[in-house]
């Protein structure tokens, strides 16, 4: 009797379904964005630790704070890539609107109390300018990554991955 098995006794194994172009691209956004929050994060604290305005408390909170949602967004994002539908819903409703709304709520309100961009940008230092550009990049990743997830093709391989 023969120890190699047979073509019958094989297991068989579907190949992994691959996600669509769109799905795929939304993924490297999403780890575009986090990515972005990190440098903005670092910029932030090296700005208030070279002005002195805020405590290792402070620091510390906001660290932790941050970790958690780079590291829960990251975890989500490959659900989404799987096919996860409630990590796309996750990810549109948490990070793409509540998310990009705490991104833009301070220079809305900035703009709304009459302020103007001119005159912050005449303001501006090298520090700000890498945030305002970080922070341009962050913001238009995550629009573009909803924007993708929603996708006929993506939204047909949710549903059959659901």
């Amino acid at each position: 009797m023969s120890t190699t098995p047979s073509l019958h006794t094989l297991p068989t194994h579907r190949p992994a379904r691959t996600a669509p172009a769109e799905v795929r691209a939304a993924y490297r956004l999403w780890i575009t964005a986090v990515a972005a929050g990190a440098f903005e994060t670092v910029l932030a604290i090296g700005g208030m630790v070279a002005d002195g305005t805020a405590s290792a408390g402070e620091i510390g909170i906001g660290l932790a704070v941050r970790l958690t949602v780079f590291t829960a967004a990251v975890l989500i994002a490959m659900r989404m890539r799987g096919g996860a539908r409630w990590a796309r819903i996750a990810l549109a409703i948490g990070l793409g609107v509540l998310g990009t709304a705490s991104m833009v709520a301070e220079p809305l309100g900035n703009l709304l109390d009459g302020g103007s961009i001119s005159a912050a940008l005449d303001q501006f230092g090298a520090l700000d300018w890498l945030f305002g550009i970080s922070r341009t990049v962050h913001v238009a990743a995550v629009l573009t990554a909803v924007a993708l997830m929603f996708r006929p093709a993506a939204n047909v391989y949710f549903r059959k991955r659901g």
